[in-house]
């Protein structure tokens, strides 16, 4: 008994696989992508506030002994009020800025500096409502929080 290969169902059934494939793929790239992709809807007033908070990585904040090294240690900044935050070395080394957990804002991405040259800043813009300590990588004894919370304006 043999199978009789040359049935119209076997073109058929070829067509329509490549026809589901092709479909499968256009949707992946047109609509999936792109939406998984996009950057959420911020208000201006958060994406520009105001004013600025600044942490100073003050001199000598290498010494393990030195109390004072994010200054302030802890820092509560308002969505929409002052939620660009700079960190500017004050000190000889380079220093970082590294959350203790991983931490992706929704519309700035990762949290988290390369190494911060003296003299030089890292500015960070929070979108959203979080809680994170962190630390300098490299001096670990280094220790800061940020807490962003609402606004007046946004809550």
């Amino acid at each position: 008994m043999s199978i009789n290969t040359n049935s119209h169902a076997y073109g058929i059934a070829l067509v329509a696989v490549i026809v589901g494939a092709a479909v499968s793929i256009g949707y992946y790239q047109l609509y999936y992508i792109p939406e998984y992709n996009a950057k959420p809807v911020v208000p201006e007033k958060v994406l520009n506030p105001g004013q600025t908070t600044n942490i100073a990585i003050v001199a000598g904040s290498v010494n393990q002994d030195q109390q004072q090294n994010f200054v302030p240690k802890k820092q509560e900044v308002q969505l929409g009020v002052d939620n660009l935050v700079v960190w500017t070395n004050q000190d000889q080394a380079a220093h970082y800025v590294t959350p203790v957990k991983s931490y992706k804002d929704s519309y700035s991405g990762d949290f988290g500096s390369d190494a911060i040259l003296p003299g030089k800043t890292y500015r960070f813009v929070f979108t959203q409502q979080a809680q994170i300590p962190y630390y300098c990588k490299v001096h670990p004894w280094m220790k800061g929080e940020i807490d962003i919370v609402p606004g007046a304006l946004t809550s």
